[in-house]
Parts: C-alpha cells; structure tokens; sequence
C-alpha cells in the first residue's frame, strides 16, 4: 500500500488483498476514513470485516474504506423493543424468512428514500455481496406479507459477530421486525452482538450504543474467529421466543 501524502487515507495495493492500515490511522474528517481503492474481492471484504472496516462509497467515486470513532454496536441482551413493535410482532400477517430473497432485499435496500440514502449501494457493491451470499458469509432477514418482501435486512457473519450494512421498509416496522427475529436468533446461537457502523437514533430506538473503536477491535479479536453459522441460515425461533424470551 502506498500513501497519498498524508497519514491517511491509504491508496490500497490491487495485488495485497488481505493487508489494511491499522485502524487508528483513519482520518477524524471525515470520521473514519481509512483507505481508497483496491477491489471487492471475497479476499480483501473478510479481511476489511475482521479488521473492523467497510466499504462505504457513492457512483463515480472510488471505493472507500471506513472505521468510524466511536463505533455503534448492539448487545444482544441490550435489545429493546418499544410498545408499538411488540405489538406489531405479535400480529400474524407476516412471515420472516431467512436467505431466501438476498438479492431482493440488496436491490430494495439500493433504493433511493426520503433521506437520501440508499443509492451508495452501487452494482459493484451488490455483486460484491452477492459473492459473499454464495459462500455463506453474508445473509438476509426478510419480512414478508402475503407473499411480498415488505422489508429486511441483509449483513455479513464472522464467528459470533454480525455487521448490519443496510435495511429496508415497505410497510410499517417491517424492517424492525426483520431485525428483532435477527437479534434472537443470533442470542440463540450464542453469538455476541450486531456492528451498527455508525450511530442513528433510528438505531439507538432499539438499543445501540456508541463504543470507541478500540474497544471495538478488542471485541472483534475475540469473536469474529470464533466458531459460527456458515452457509444459507434458517430460522428456528417460536413466536414466544421472539417476543417476550425471557418469560
């Protein structure tokens, strides 16, 4: 890898797939820039992931390489989950799904919205993702209504760690269920917590929290080796377990 002149960003080397700056190198501002360049490759995003980066970037730049300080992340045990949504999933007009429609849930999440995201999502990004789907690393959690995909989420699994990219929501909380079912599921399999990116209040509504990156690295020392679900994943979860675990 070579520098651009300055501490960072980093121009990544095509041909070193696996090799990254070491994350408090990123820049302040923007938060969390780190590099640009390099490629997509199965190789170089695992290696991105364990590291604590994620390729986050708009049509006609080049790809960029983020490790935001402070990091938002989600314990399992730190789930909350409001009035209104429990209600929404005790109701039985929906069904979850897992790994059955990721190329459809990158494509609604690709969509422009309101908020103007969306559209950082470019082809590129989505085959990238795609790959990872193929060999069992990324996954979708989709919430259908009478046979629609209404709303989800997809996201890449290492070891007993999963990074939430991106959500989507054609009916209310249908997005909201798709990510409680995903918490649960990932409690029952004794994985550690869900990497947010960046903090949102949309995101602190349902239990986030800001951490500092280093203590976010330490964590991904810890379990993103460890022994998790590789491959298509499905959903064992009873509605009771969903909505009130501990009872």
């Amino acid at each position: 890898m070579t520098k651009s002149g300055q501490s960072a960003p980093y121009w990544l080397d095509p041909g070193e797939r696996t090799q990254f700056p070491n994350v408090n190198e990123a820049l302040t501002e923007p938060n969390g820039l780190l590099a640009i360049g390099g490629d997509l490759s199965v190789e170089r995003l695992l290696a991105a992931y364990r590291r604590g980066i994620f390729p986050w970037y708009s049509h006609g730049q080049p790809i960029l390489w983020w490790s935001p300080n402070p990091r938002a992340i989600l314990r399992l045990t730190a789930l909350q989950v409001s009035r209104s949504l429990r209600k929404s999933l005790r109701r039985e007009d929906y069904e979850v799904r897992f790994d059955t429609a990721f190329d459809d849930v990158v494509r609604q999440c690709a969509k422009p919205r309101k908020d103007g995201l969306g559209t950082w999502i470019t082809d590129e990004m989505r085959n990238a993702y795609l790959r990872l789907h193929r060999l069992g690393y990324a996954h979708s959690i989709e919430t259908w209504h009478d046979d629609q995909l209404v709303g989800g989420l997809y996201g890449v699994s290492l070891g007993k760690m999963f990074f939430g990219e991106s959500m989507f929501s054609r009916r209310t909380d249908a997005s909201k269920i798709a990510f409680v079912y995903l918490v649960r599921q990932l409690a029952k399999w004794g994985h550690a917590m869900v990497d947010c990116q960046v903090y949102s209040s949309h995101l602190g509504s349902l239990g986030a929290e800001k951490i500092p990156r280093q203590r976010f690295v330490e964590y991904l020392d810890i379990f993103s080796d460890q022994p998790g679900h590789v491959g298509l994943w499905q959903c064992d979860l009873t509605l009771r377990e969903v909505v009130s675990p501990h009872e």
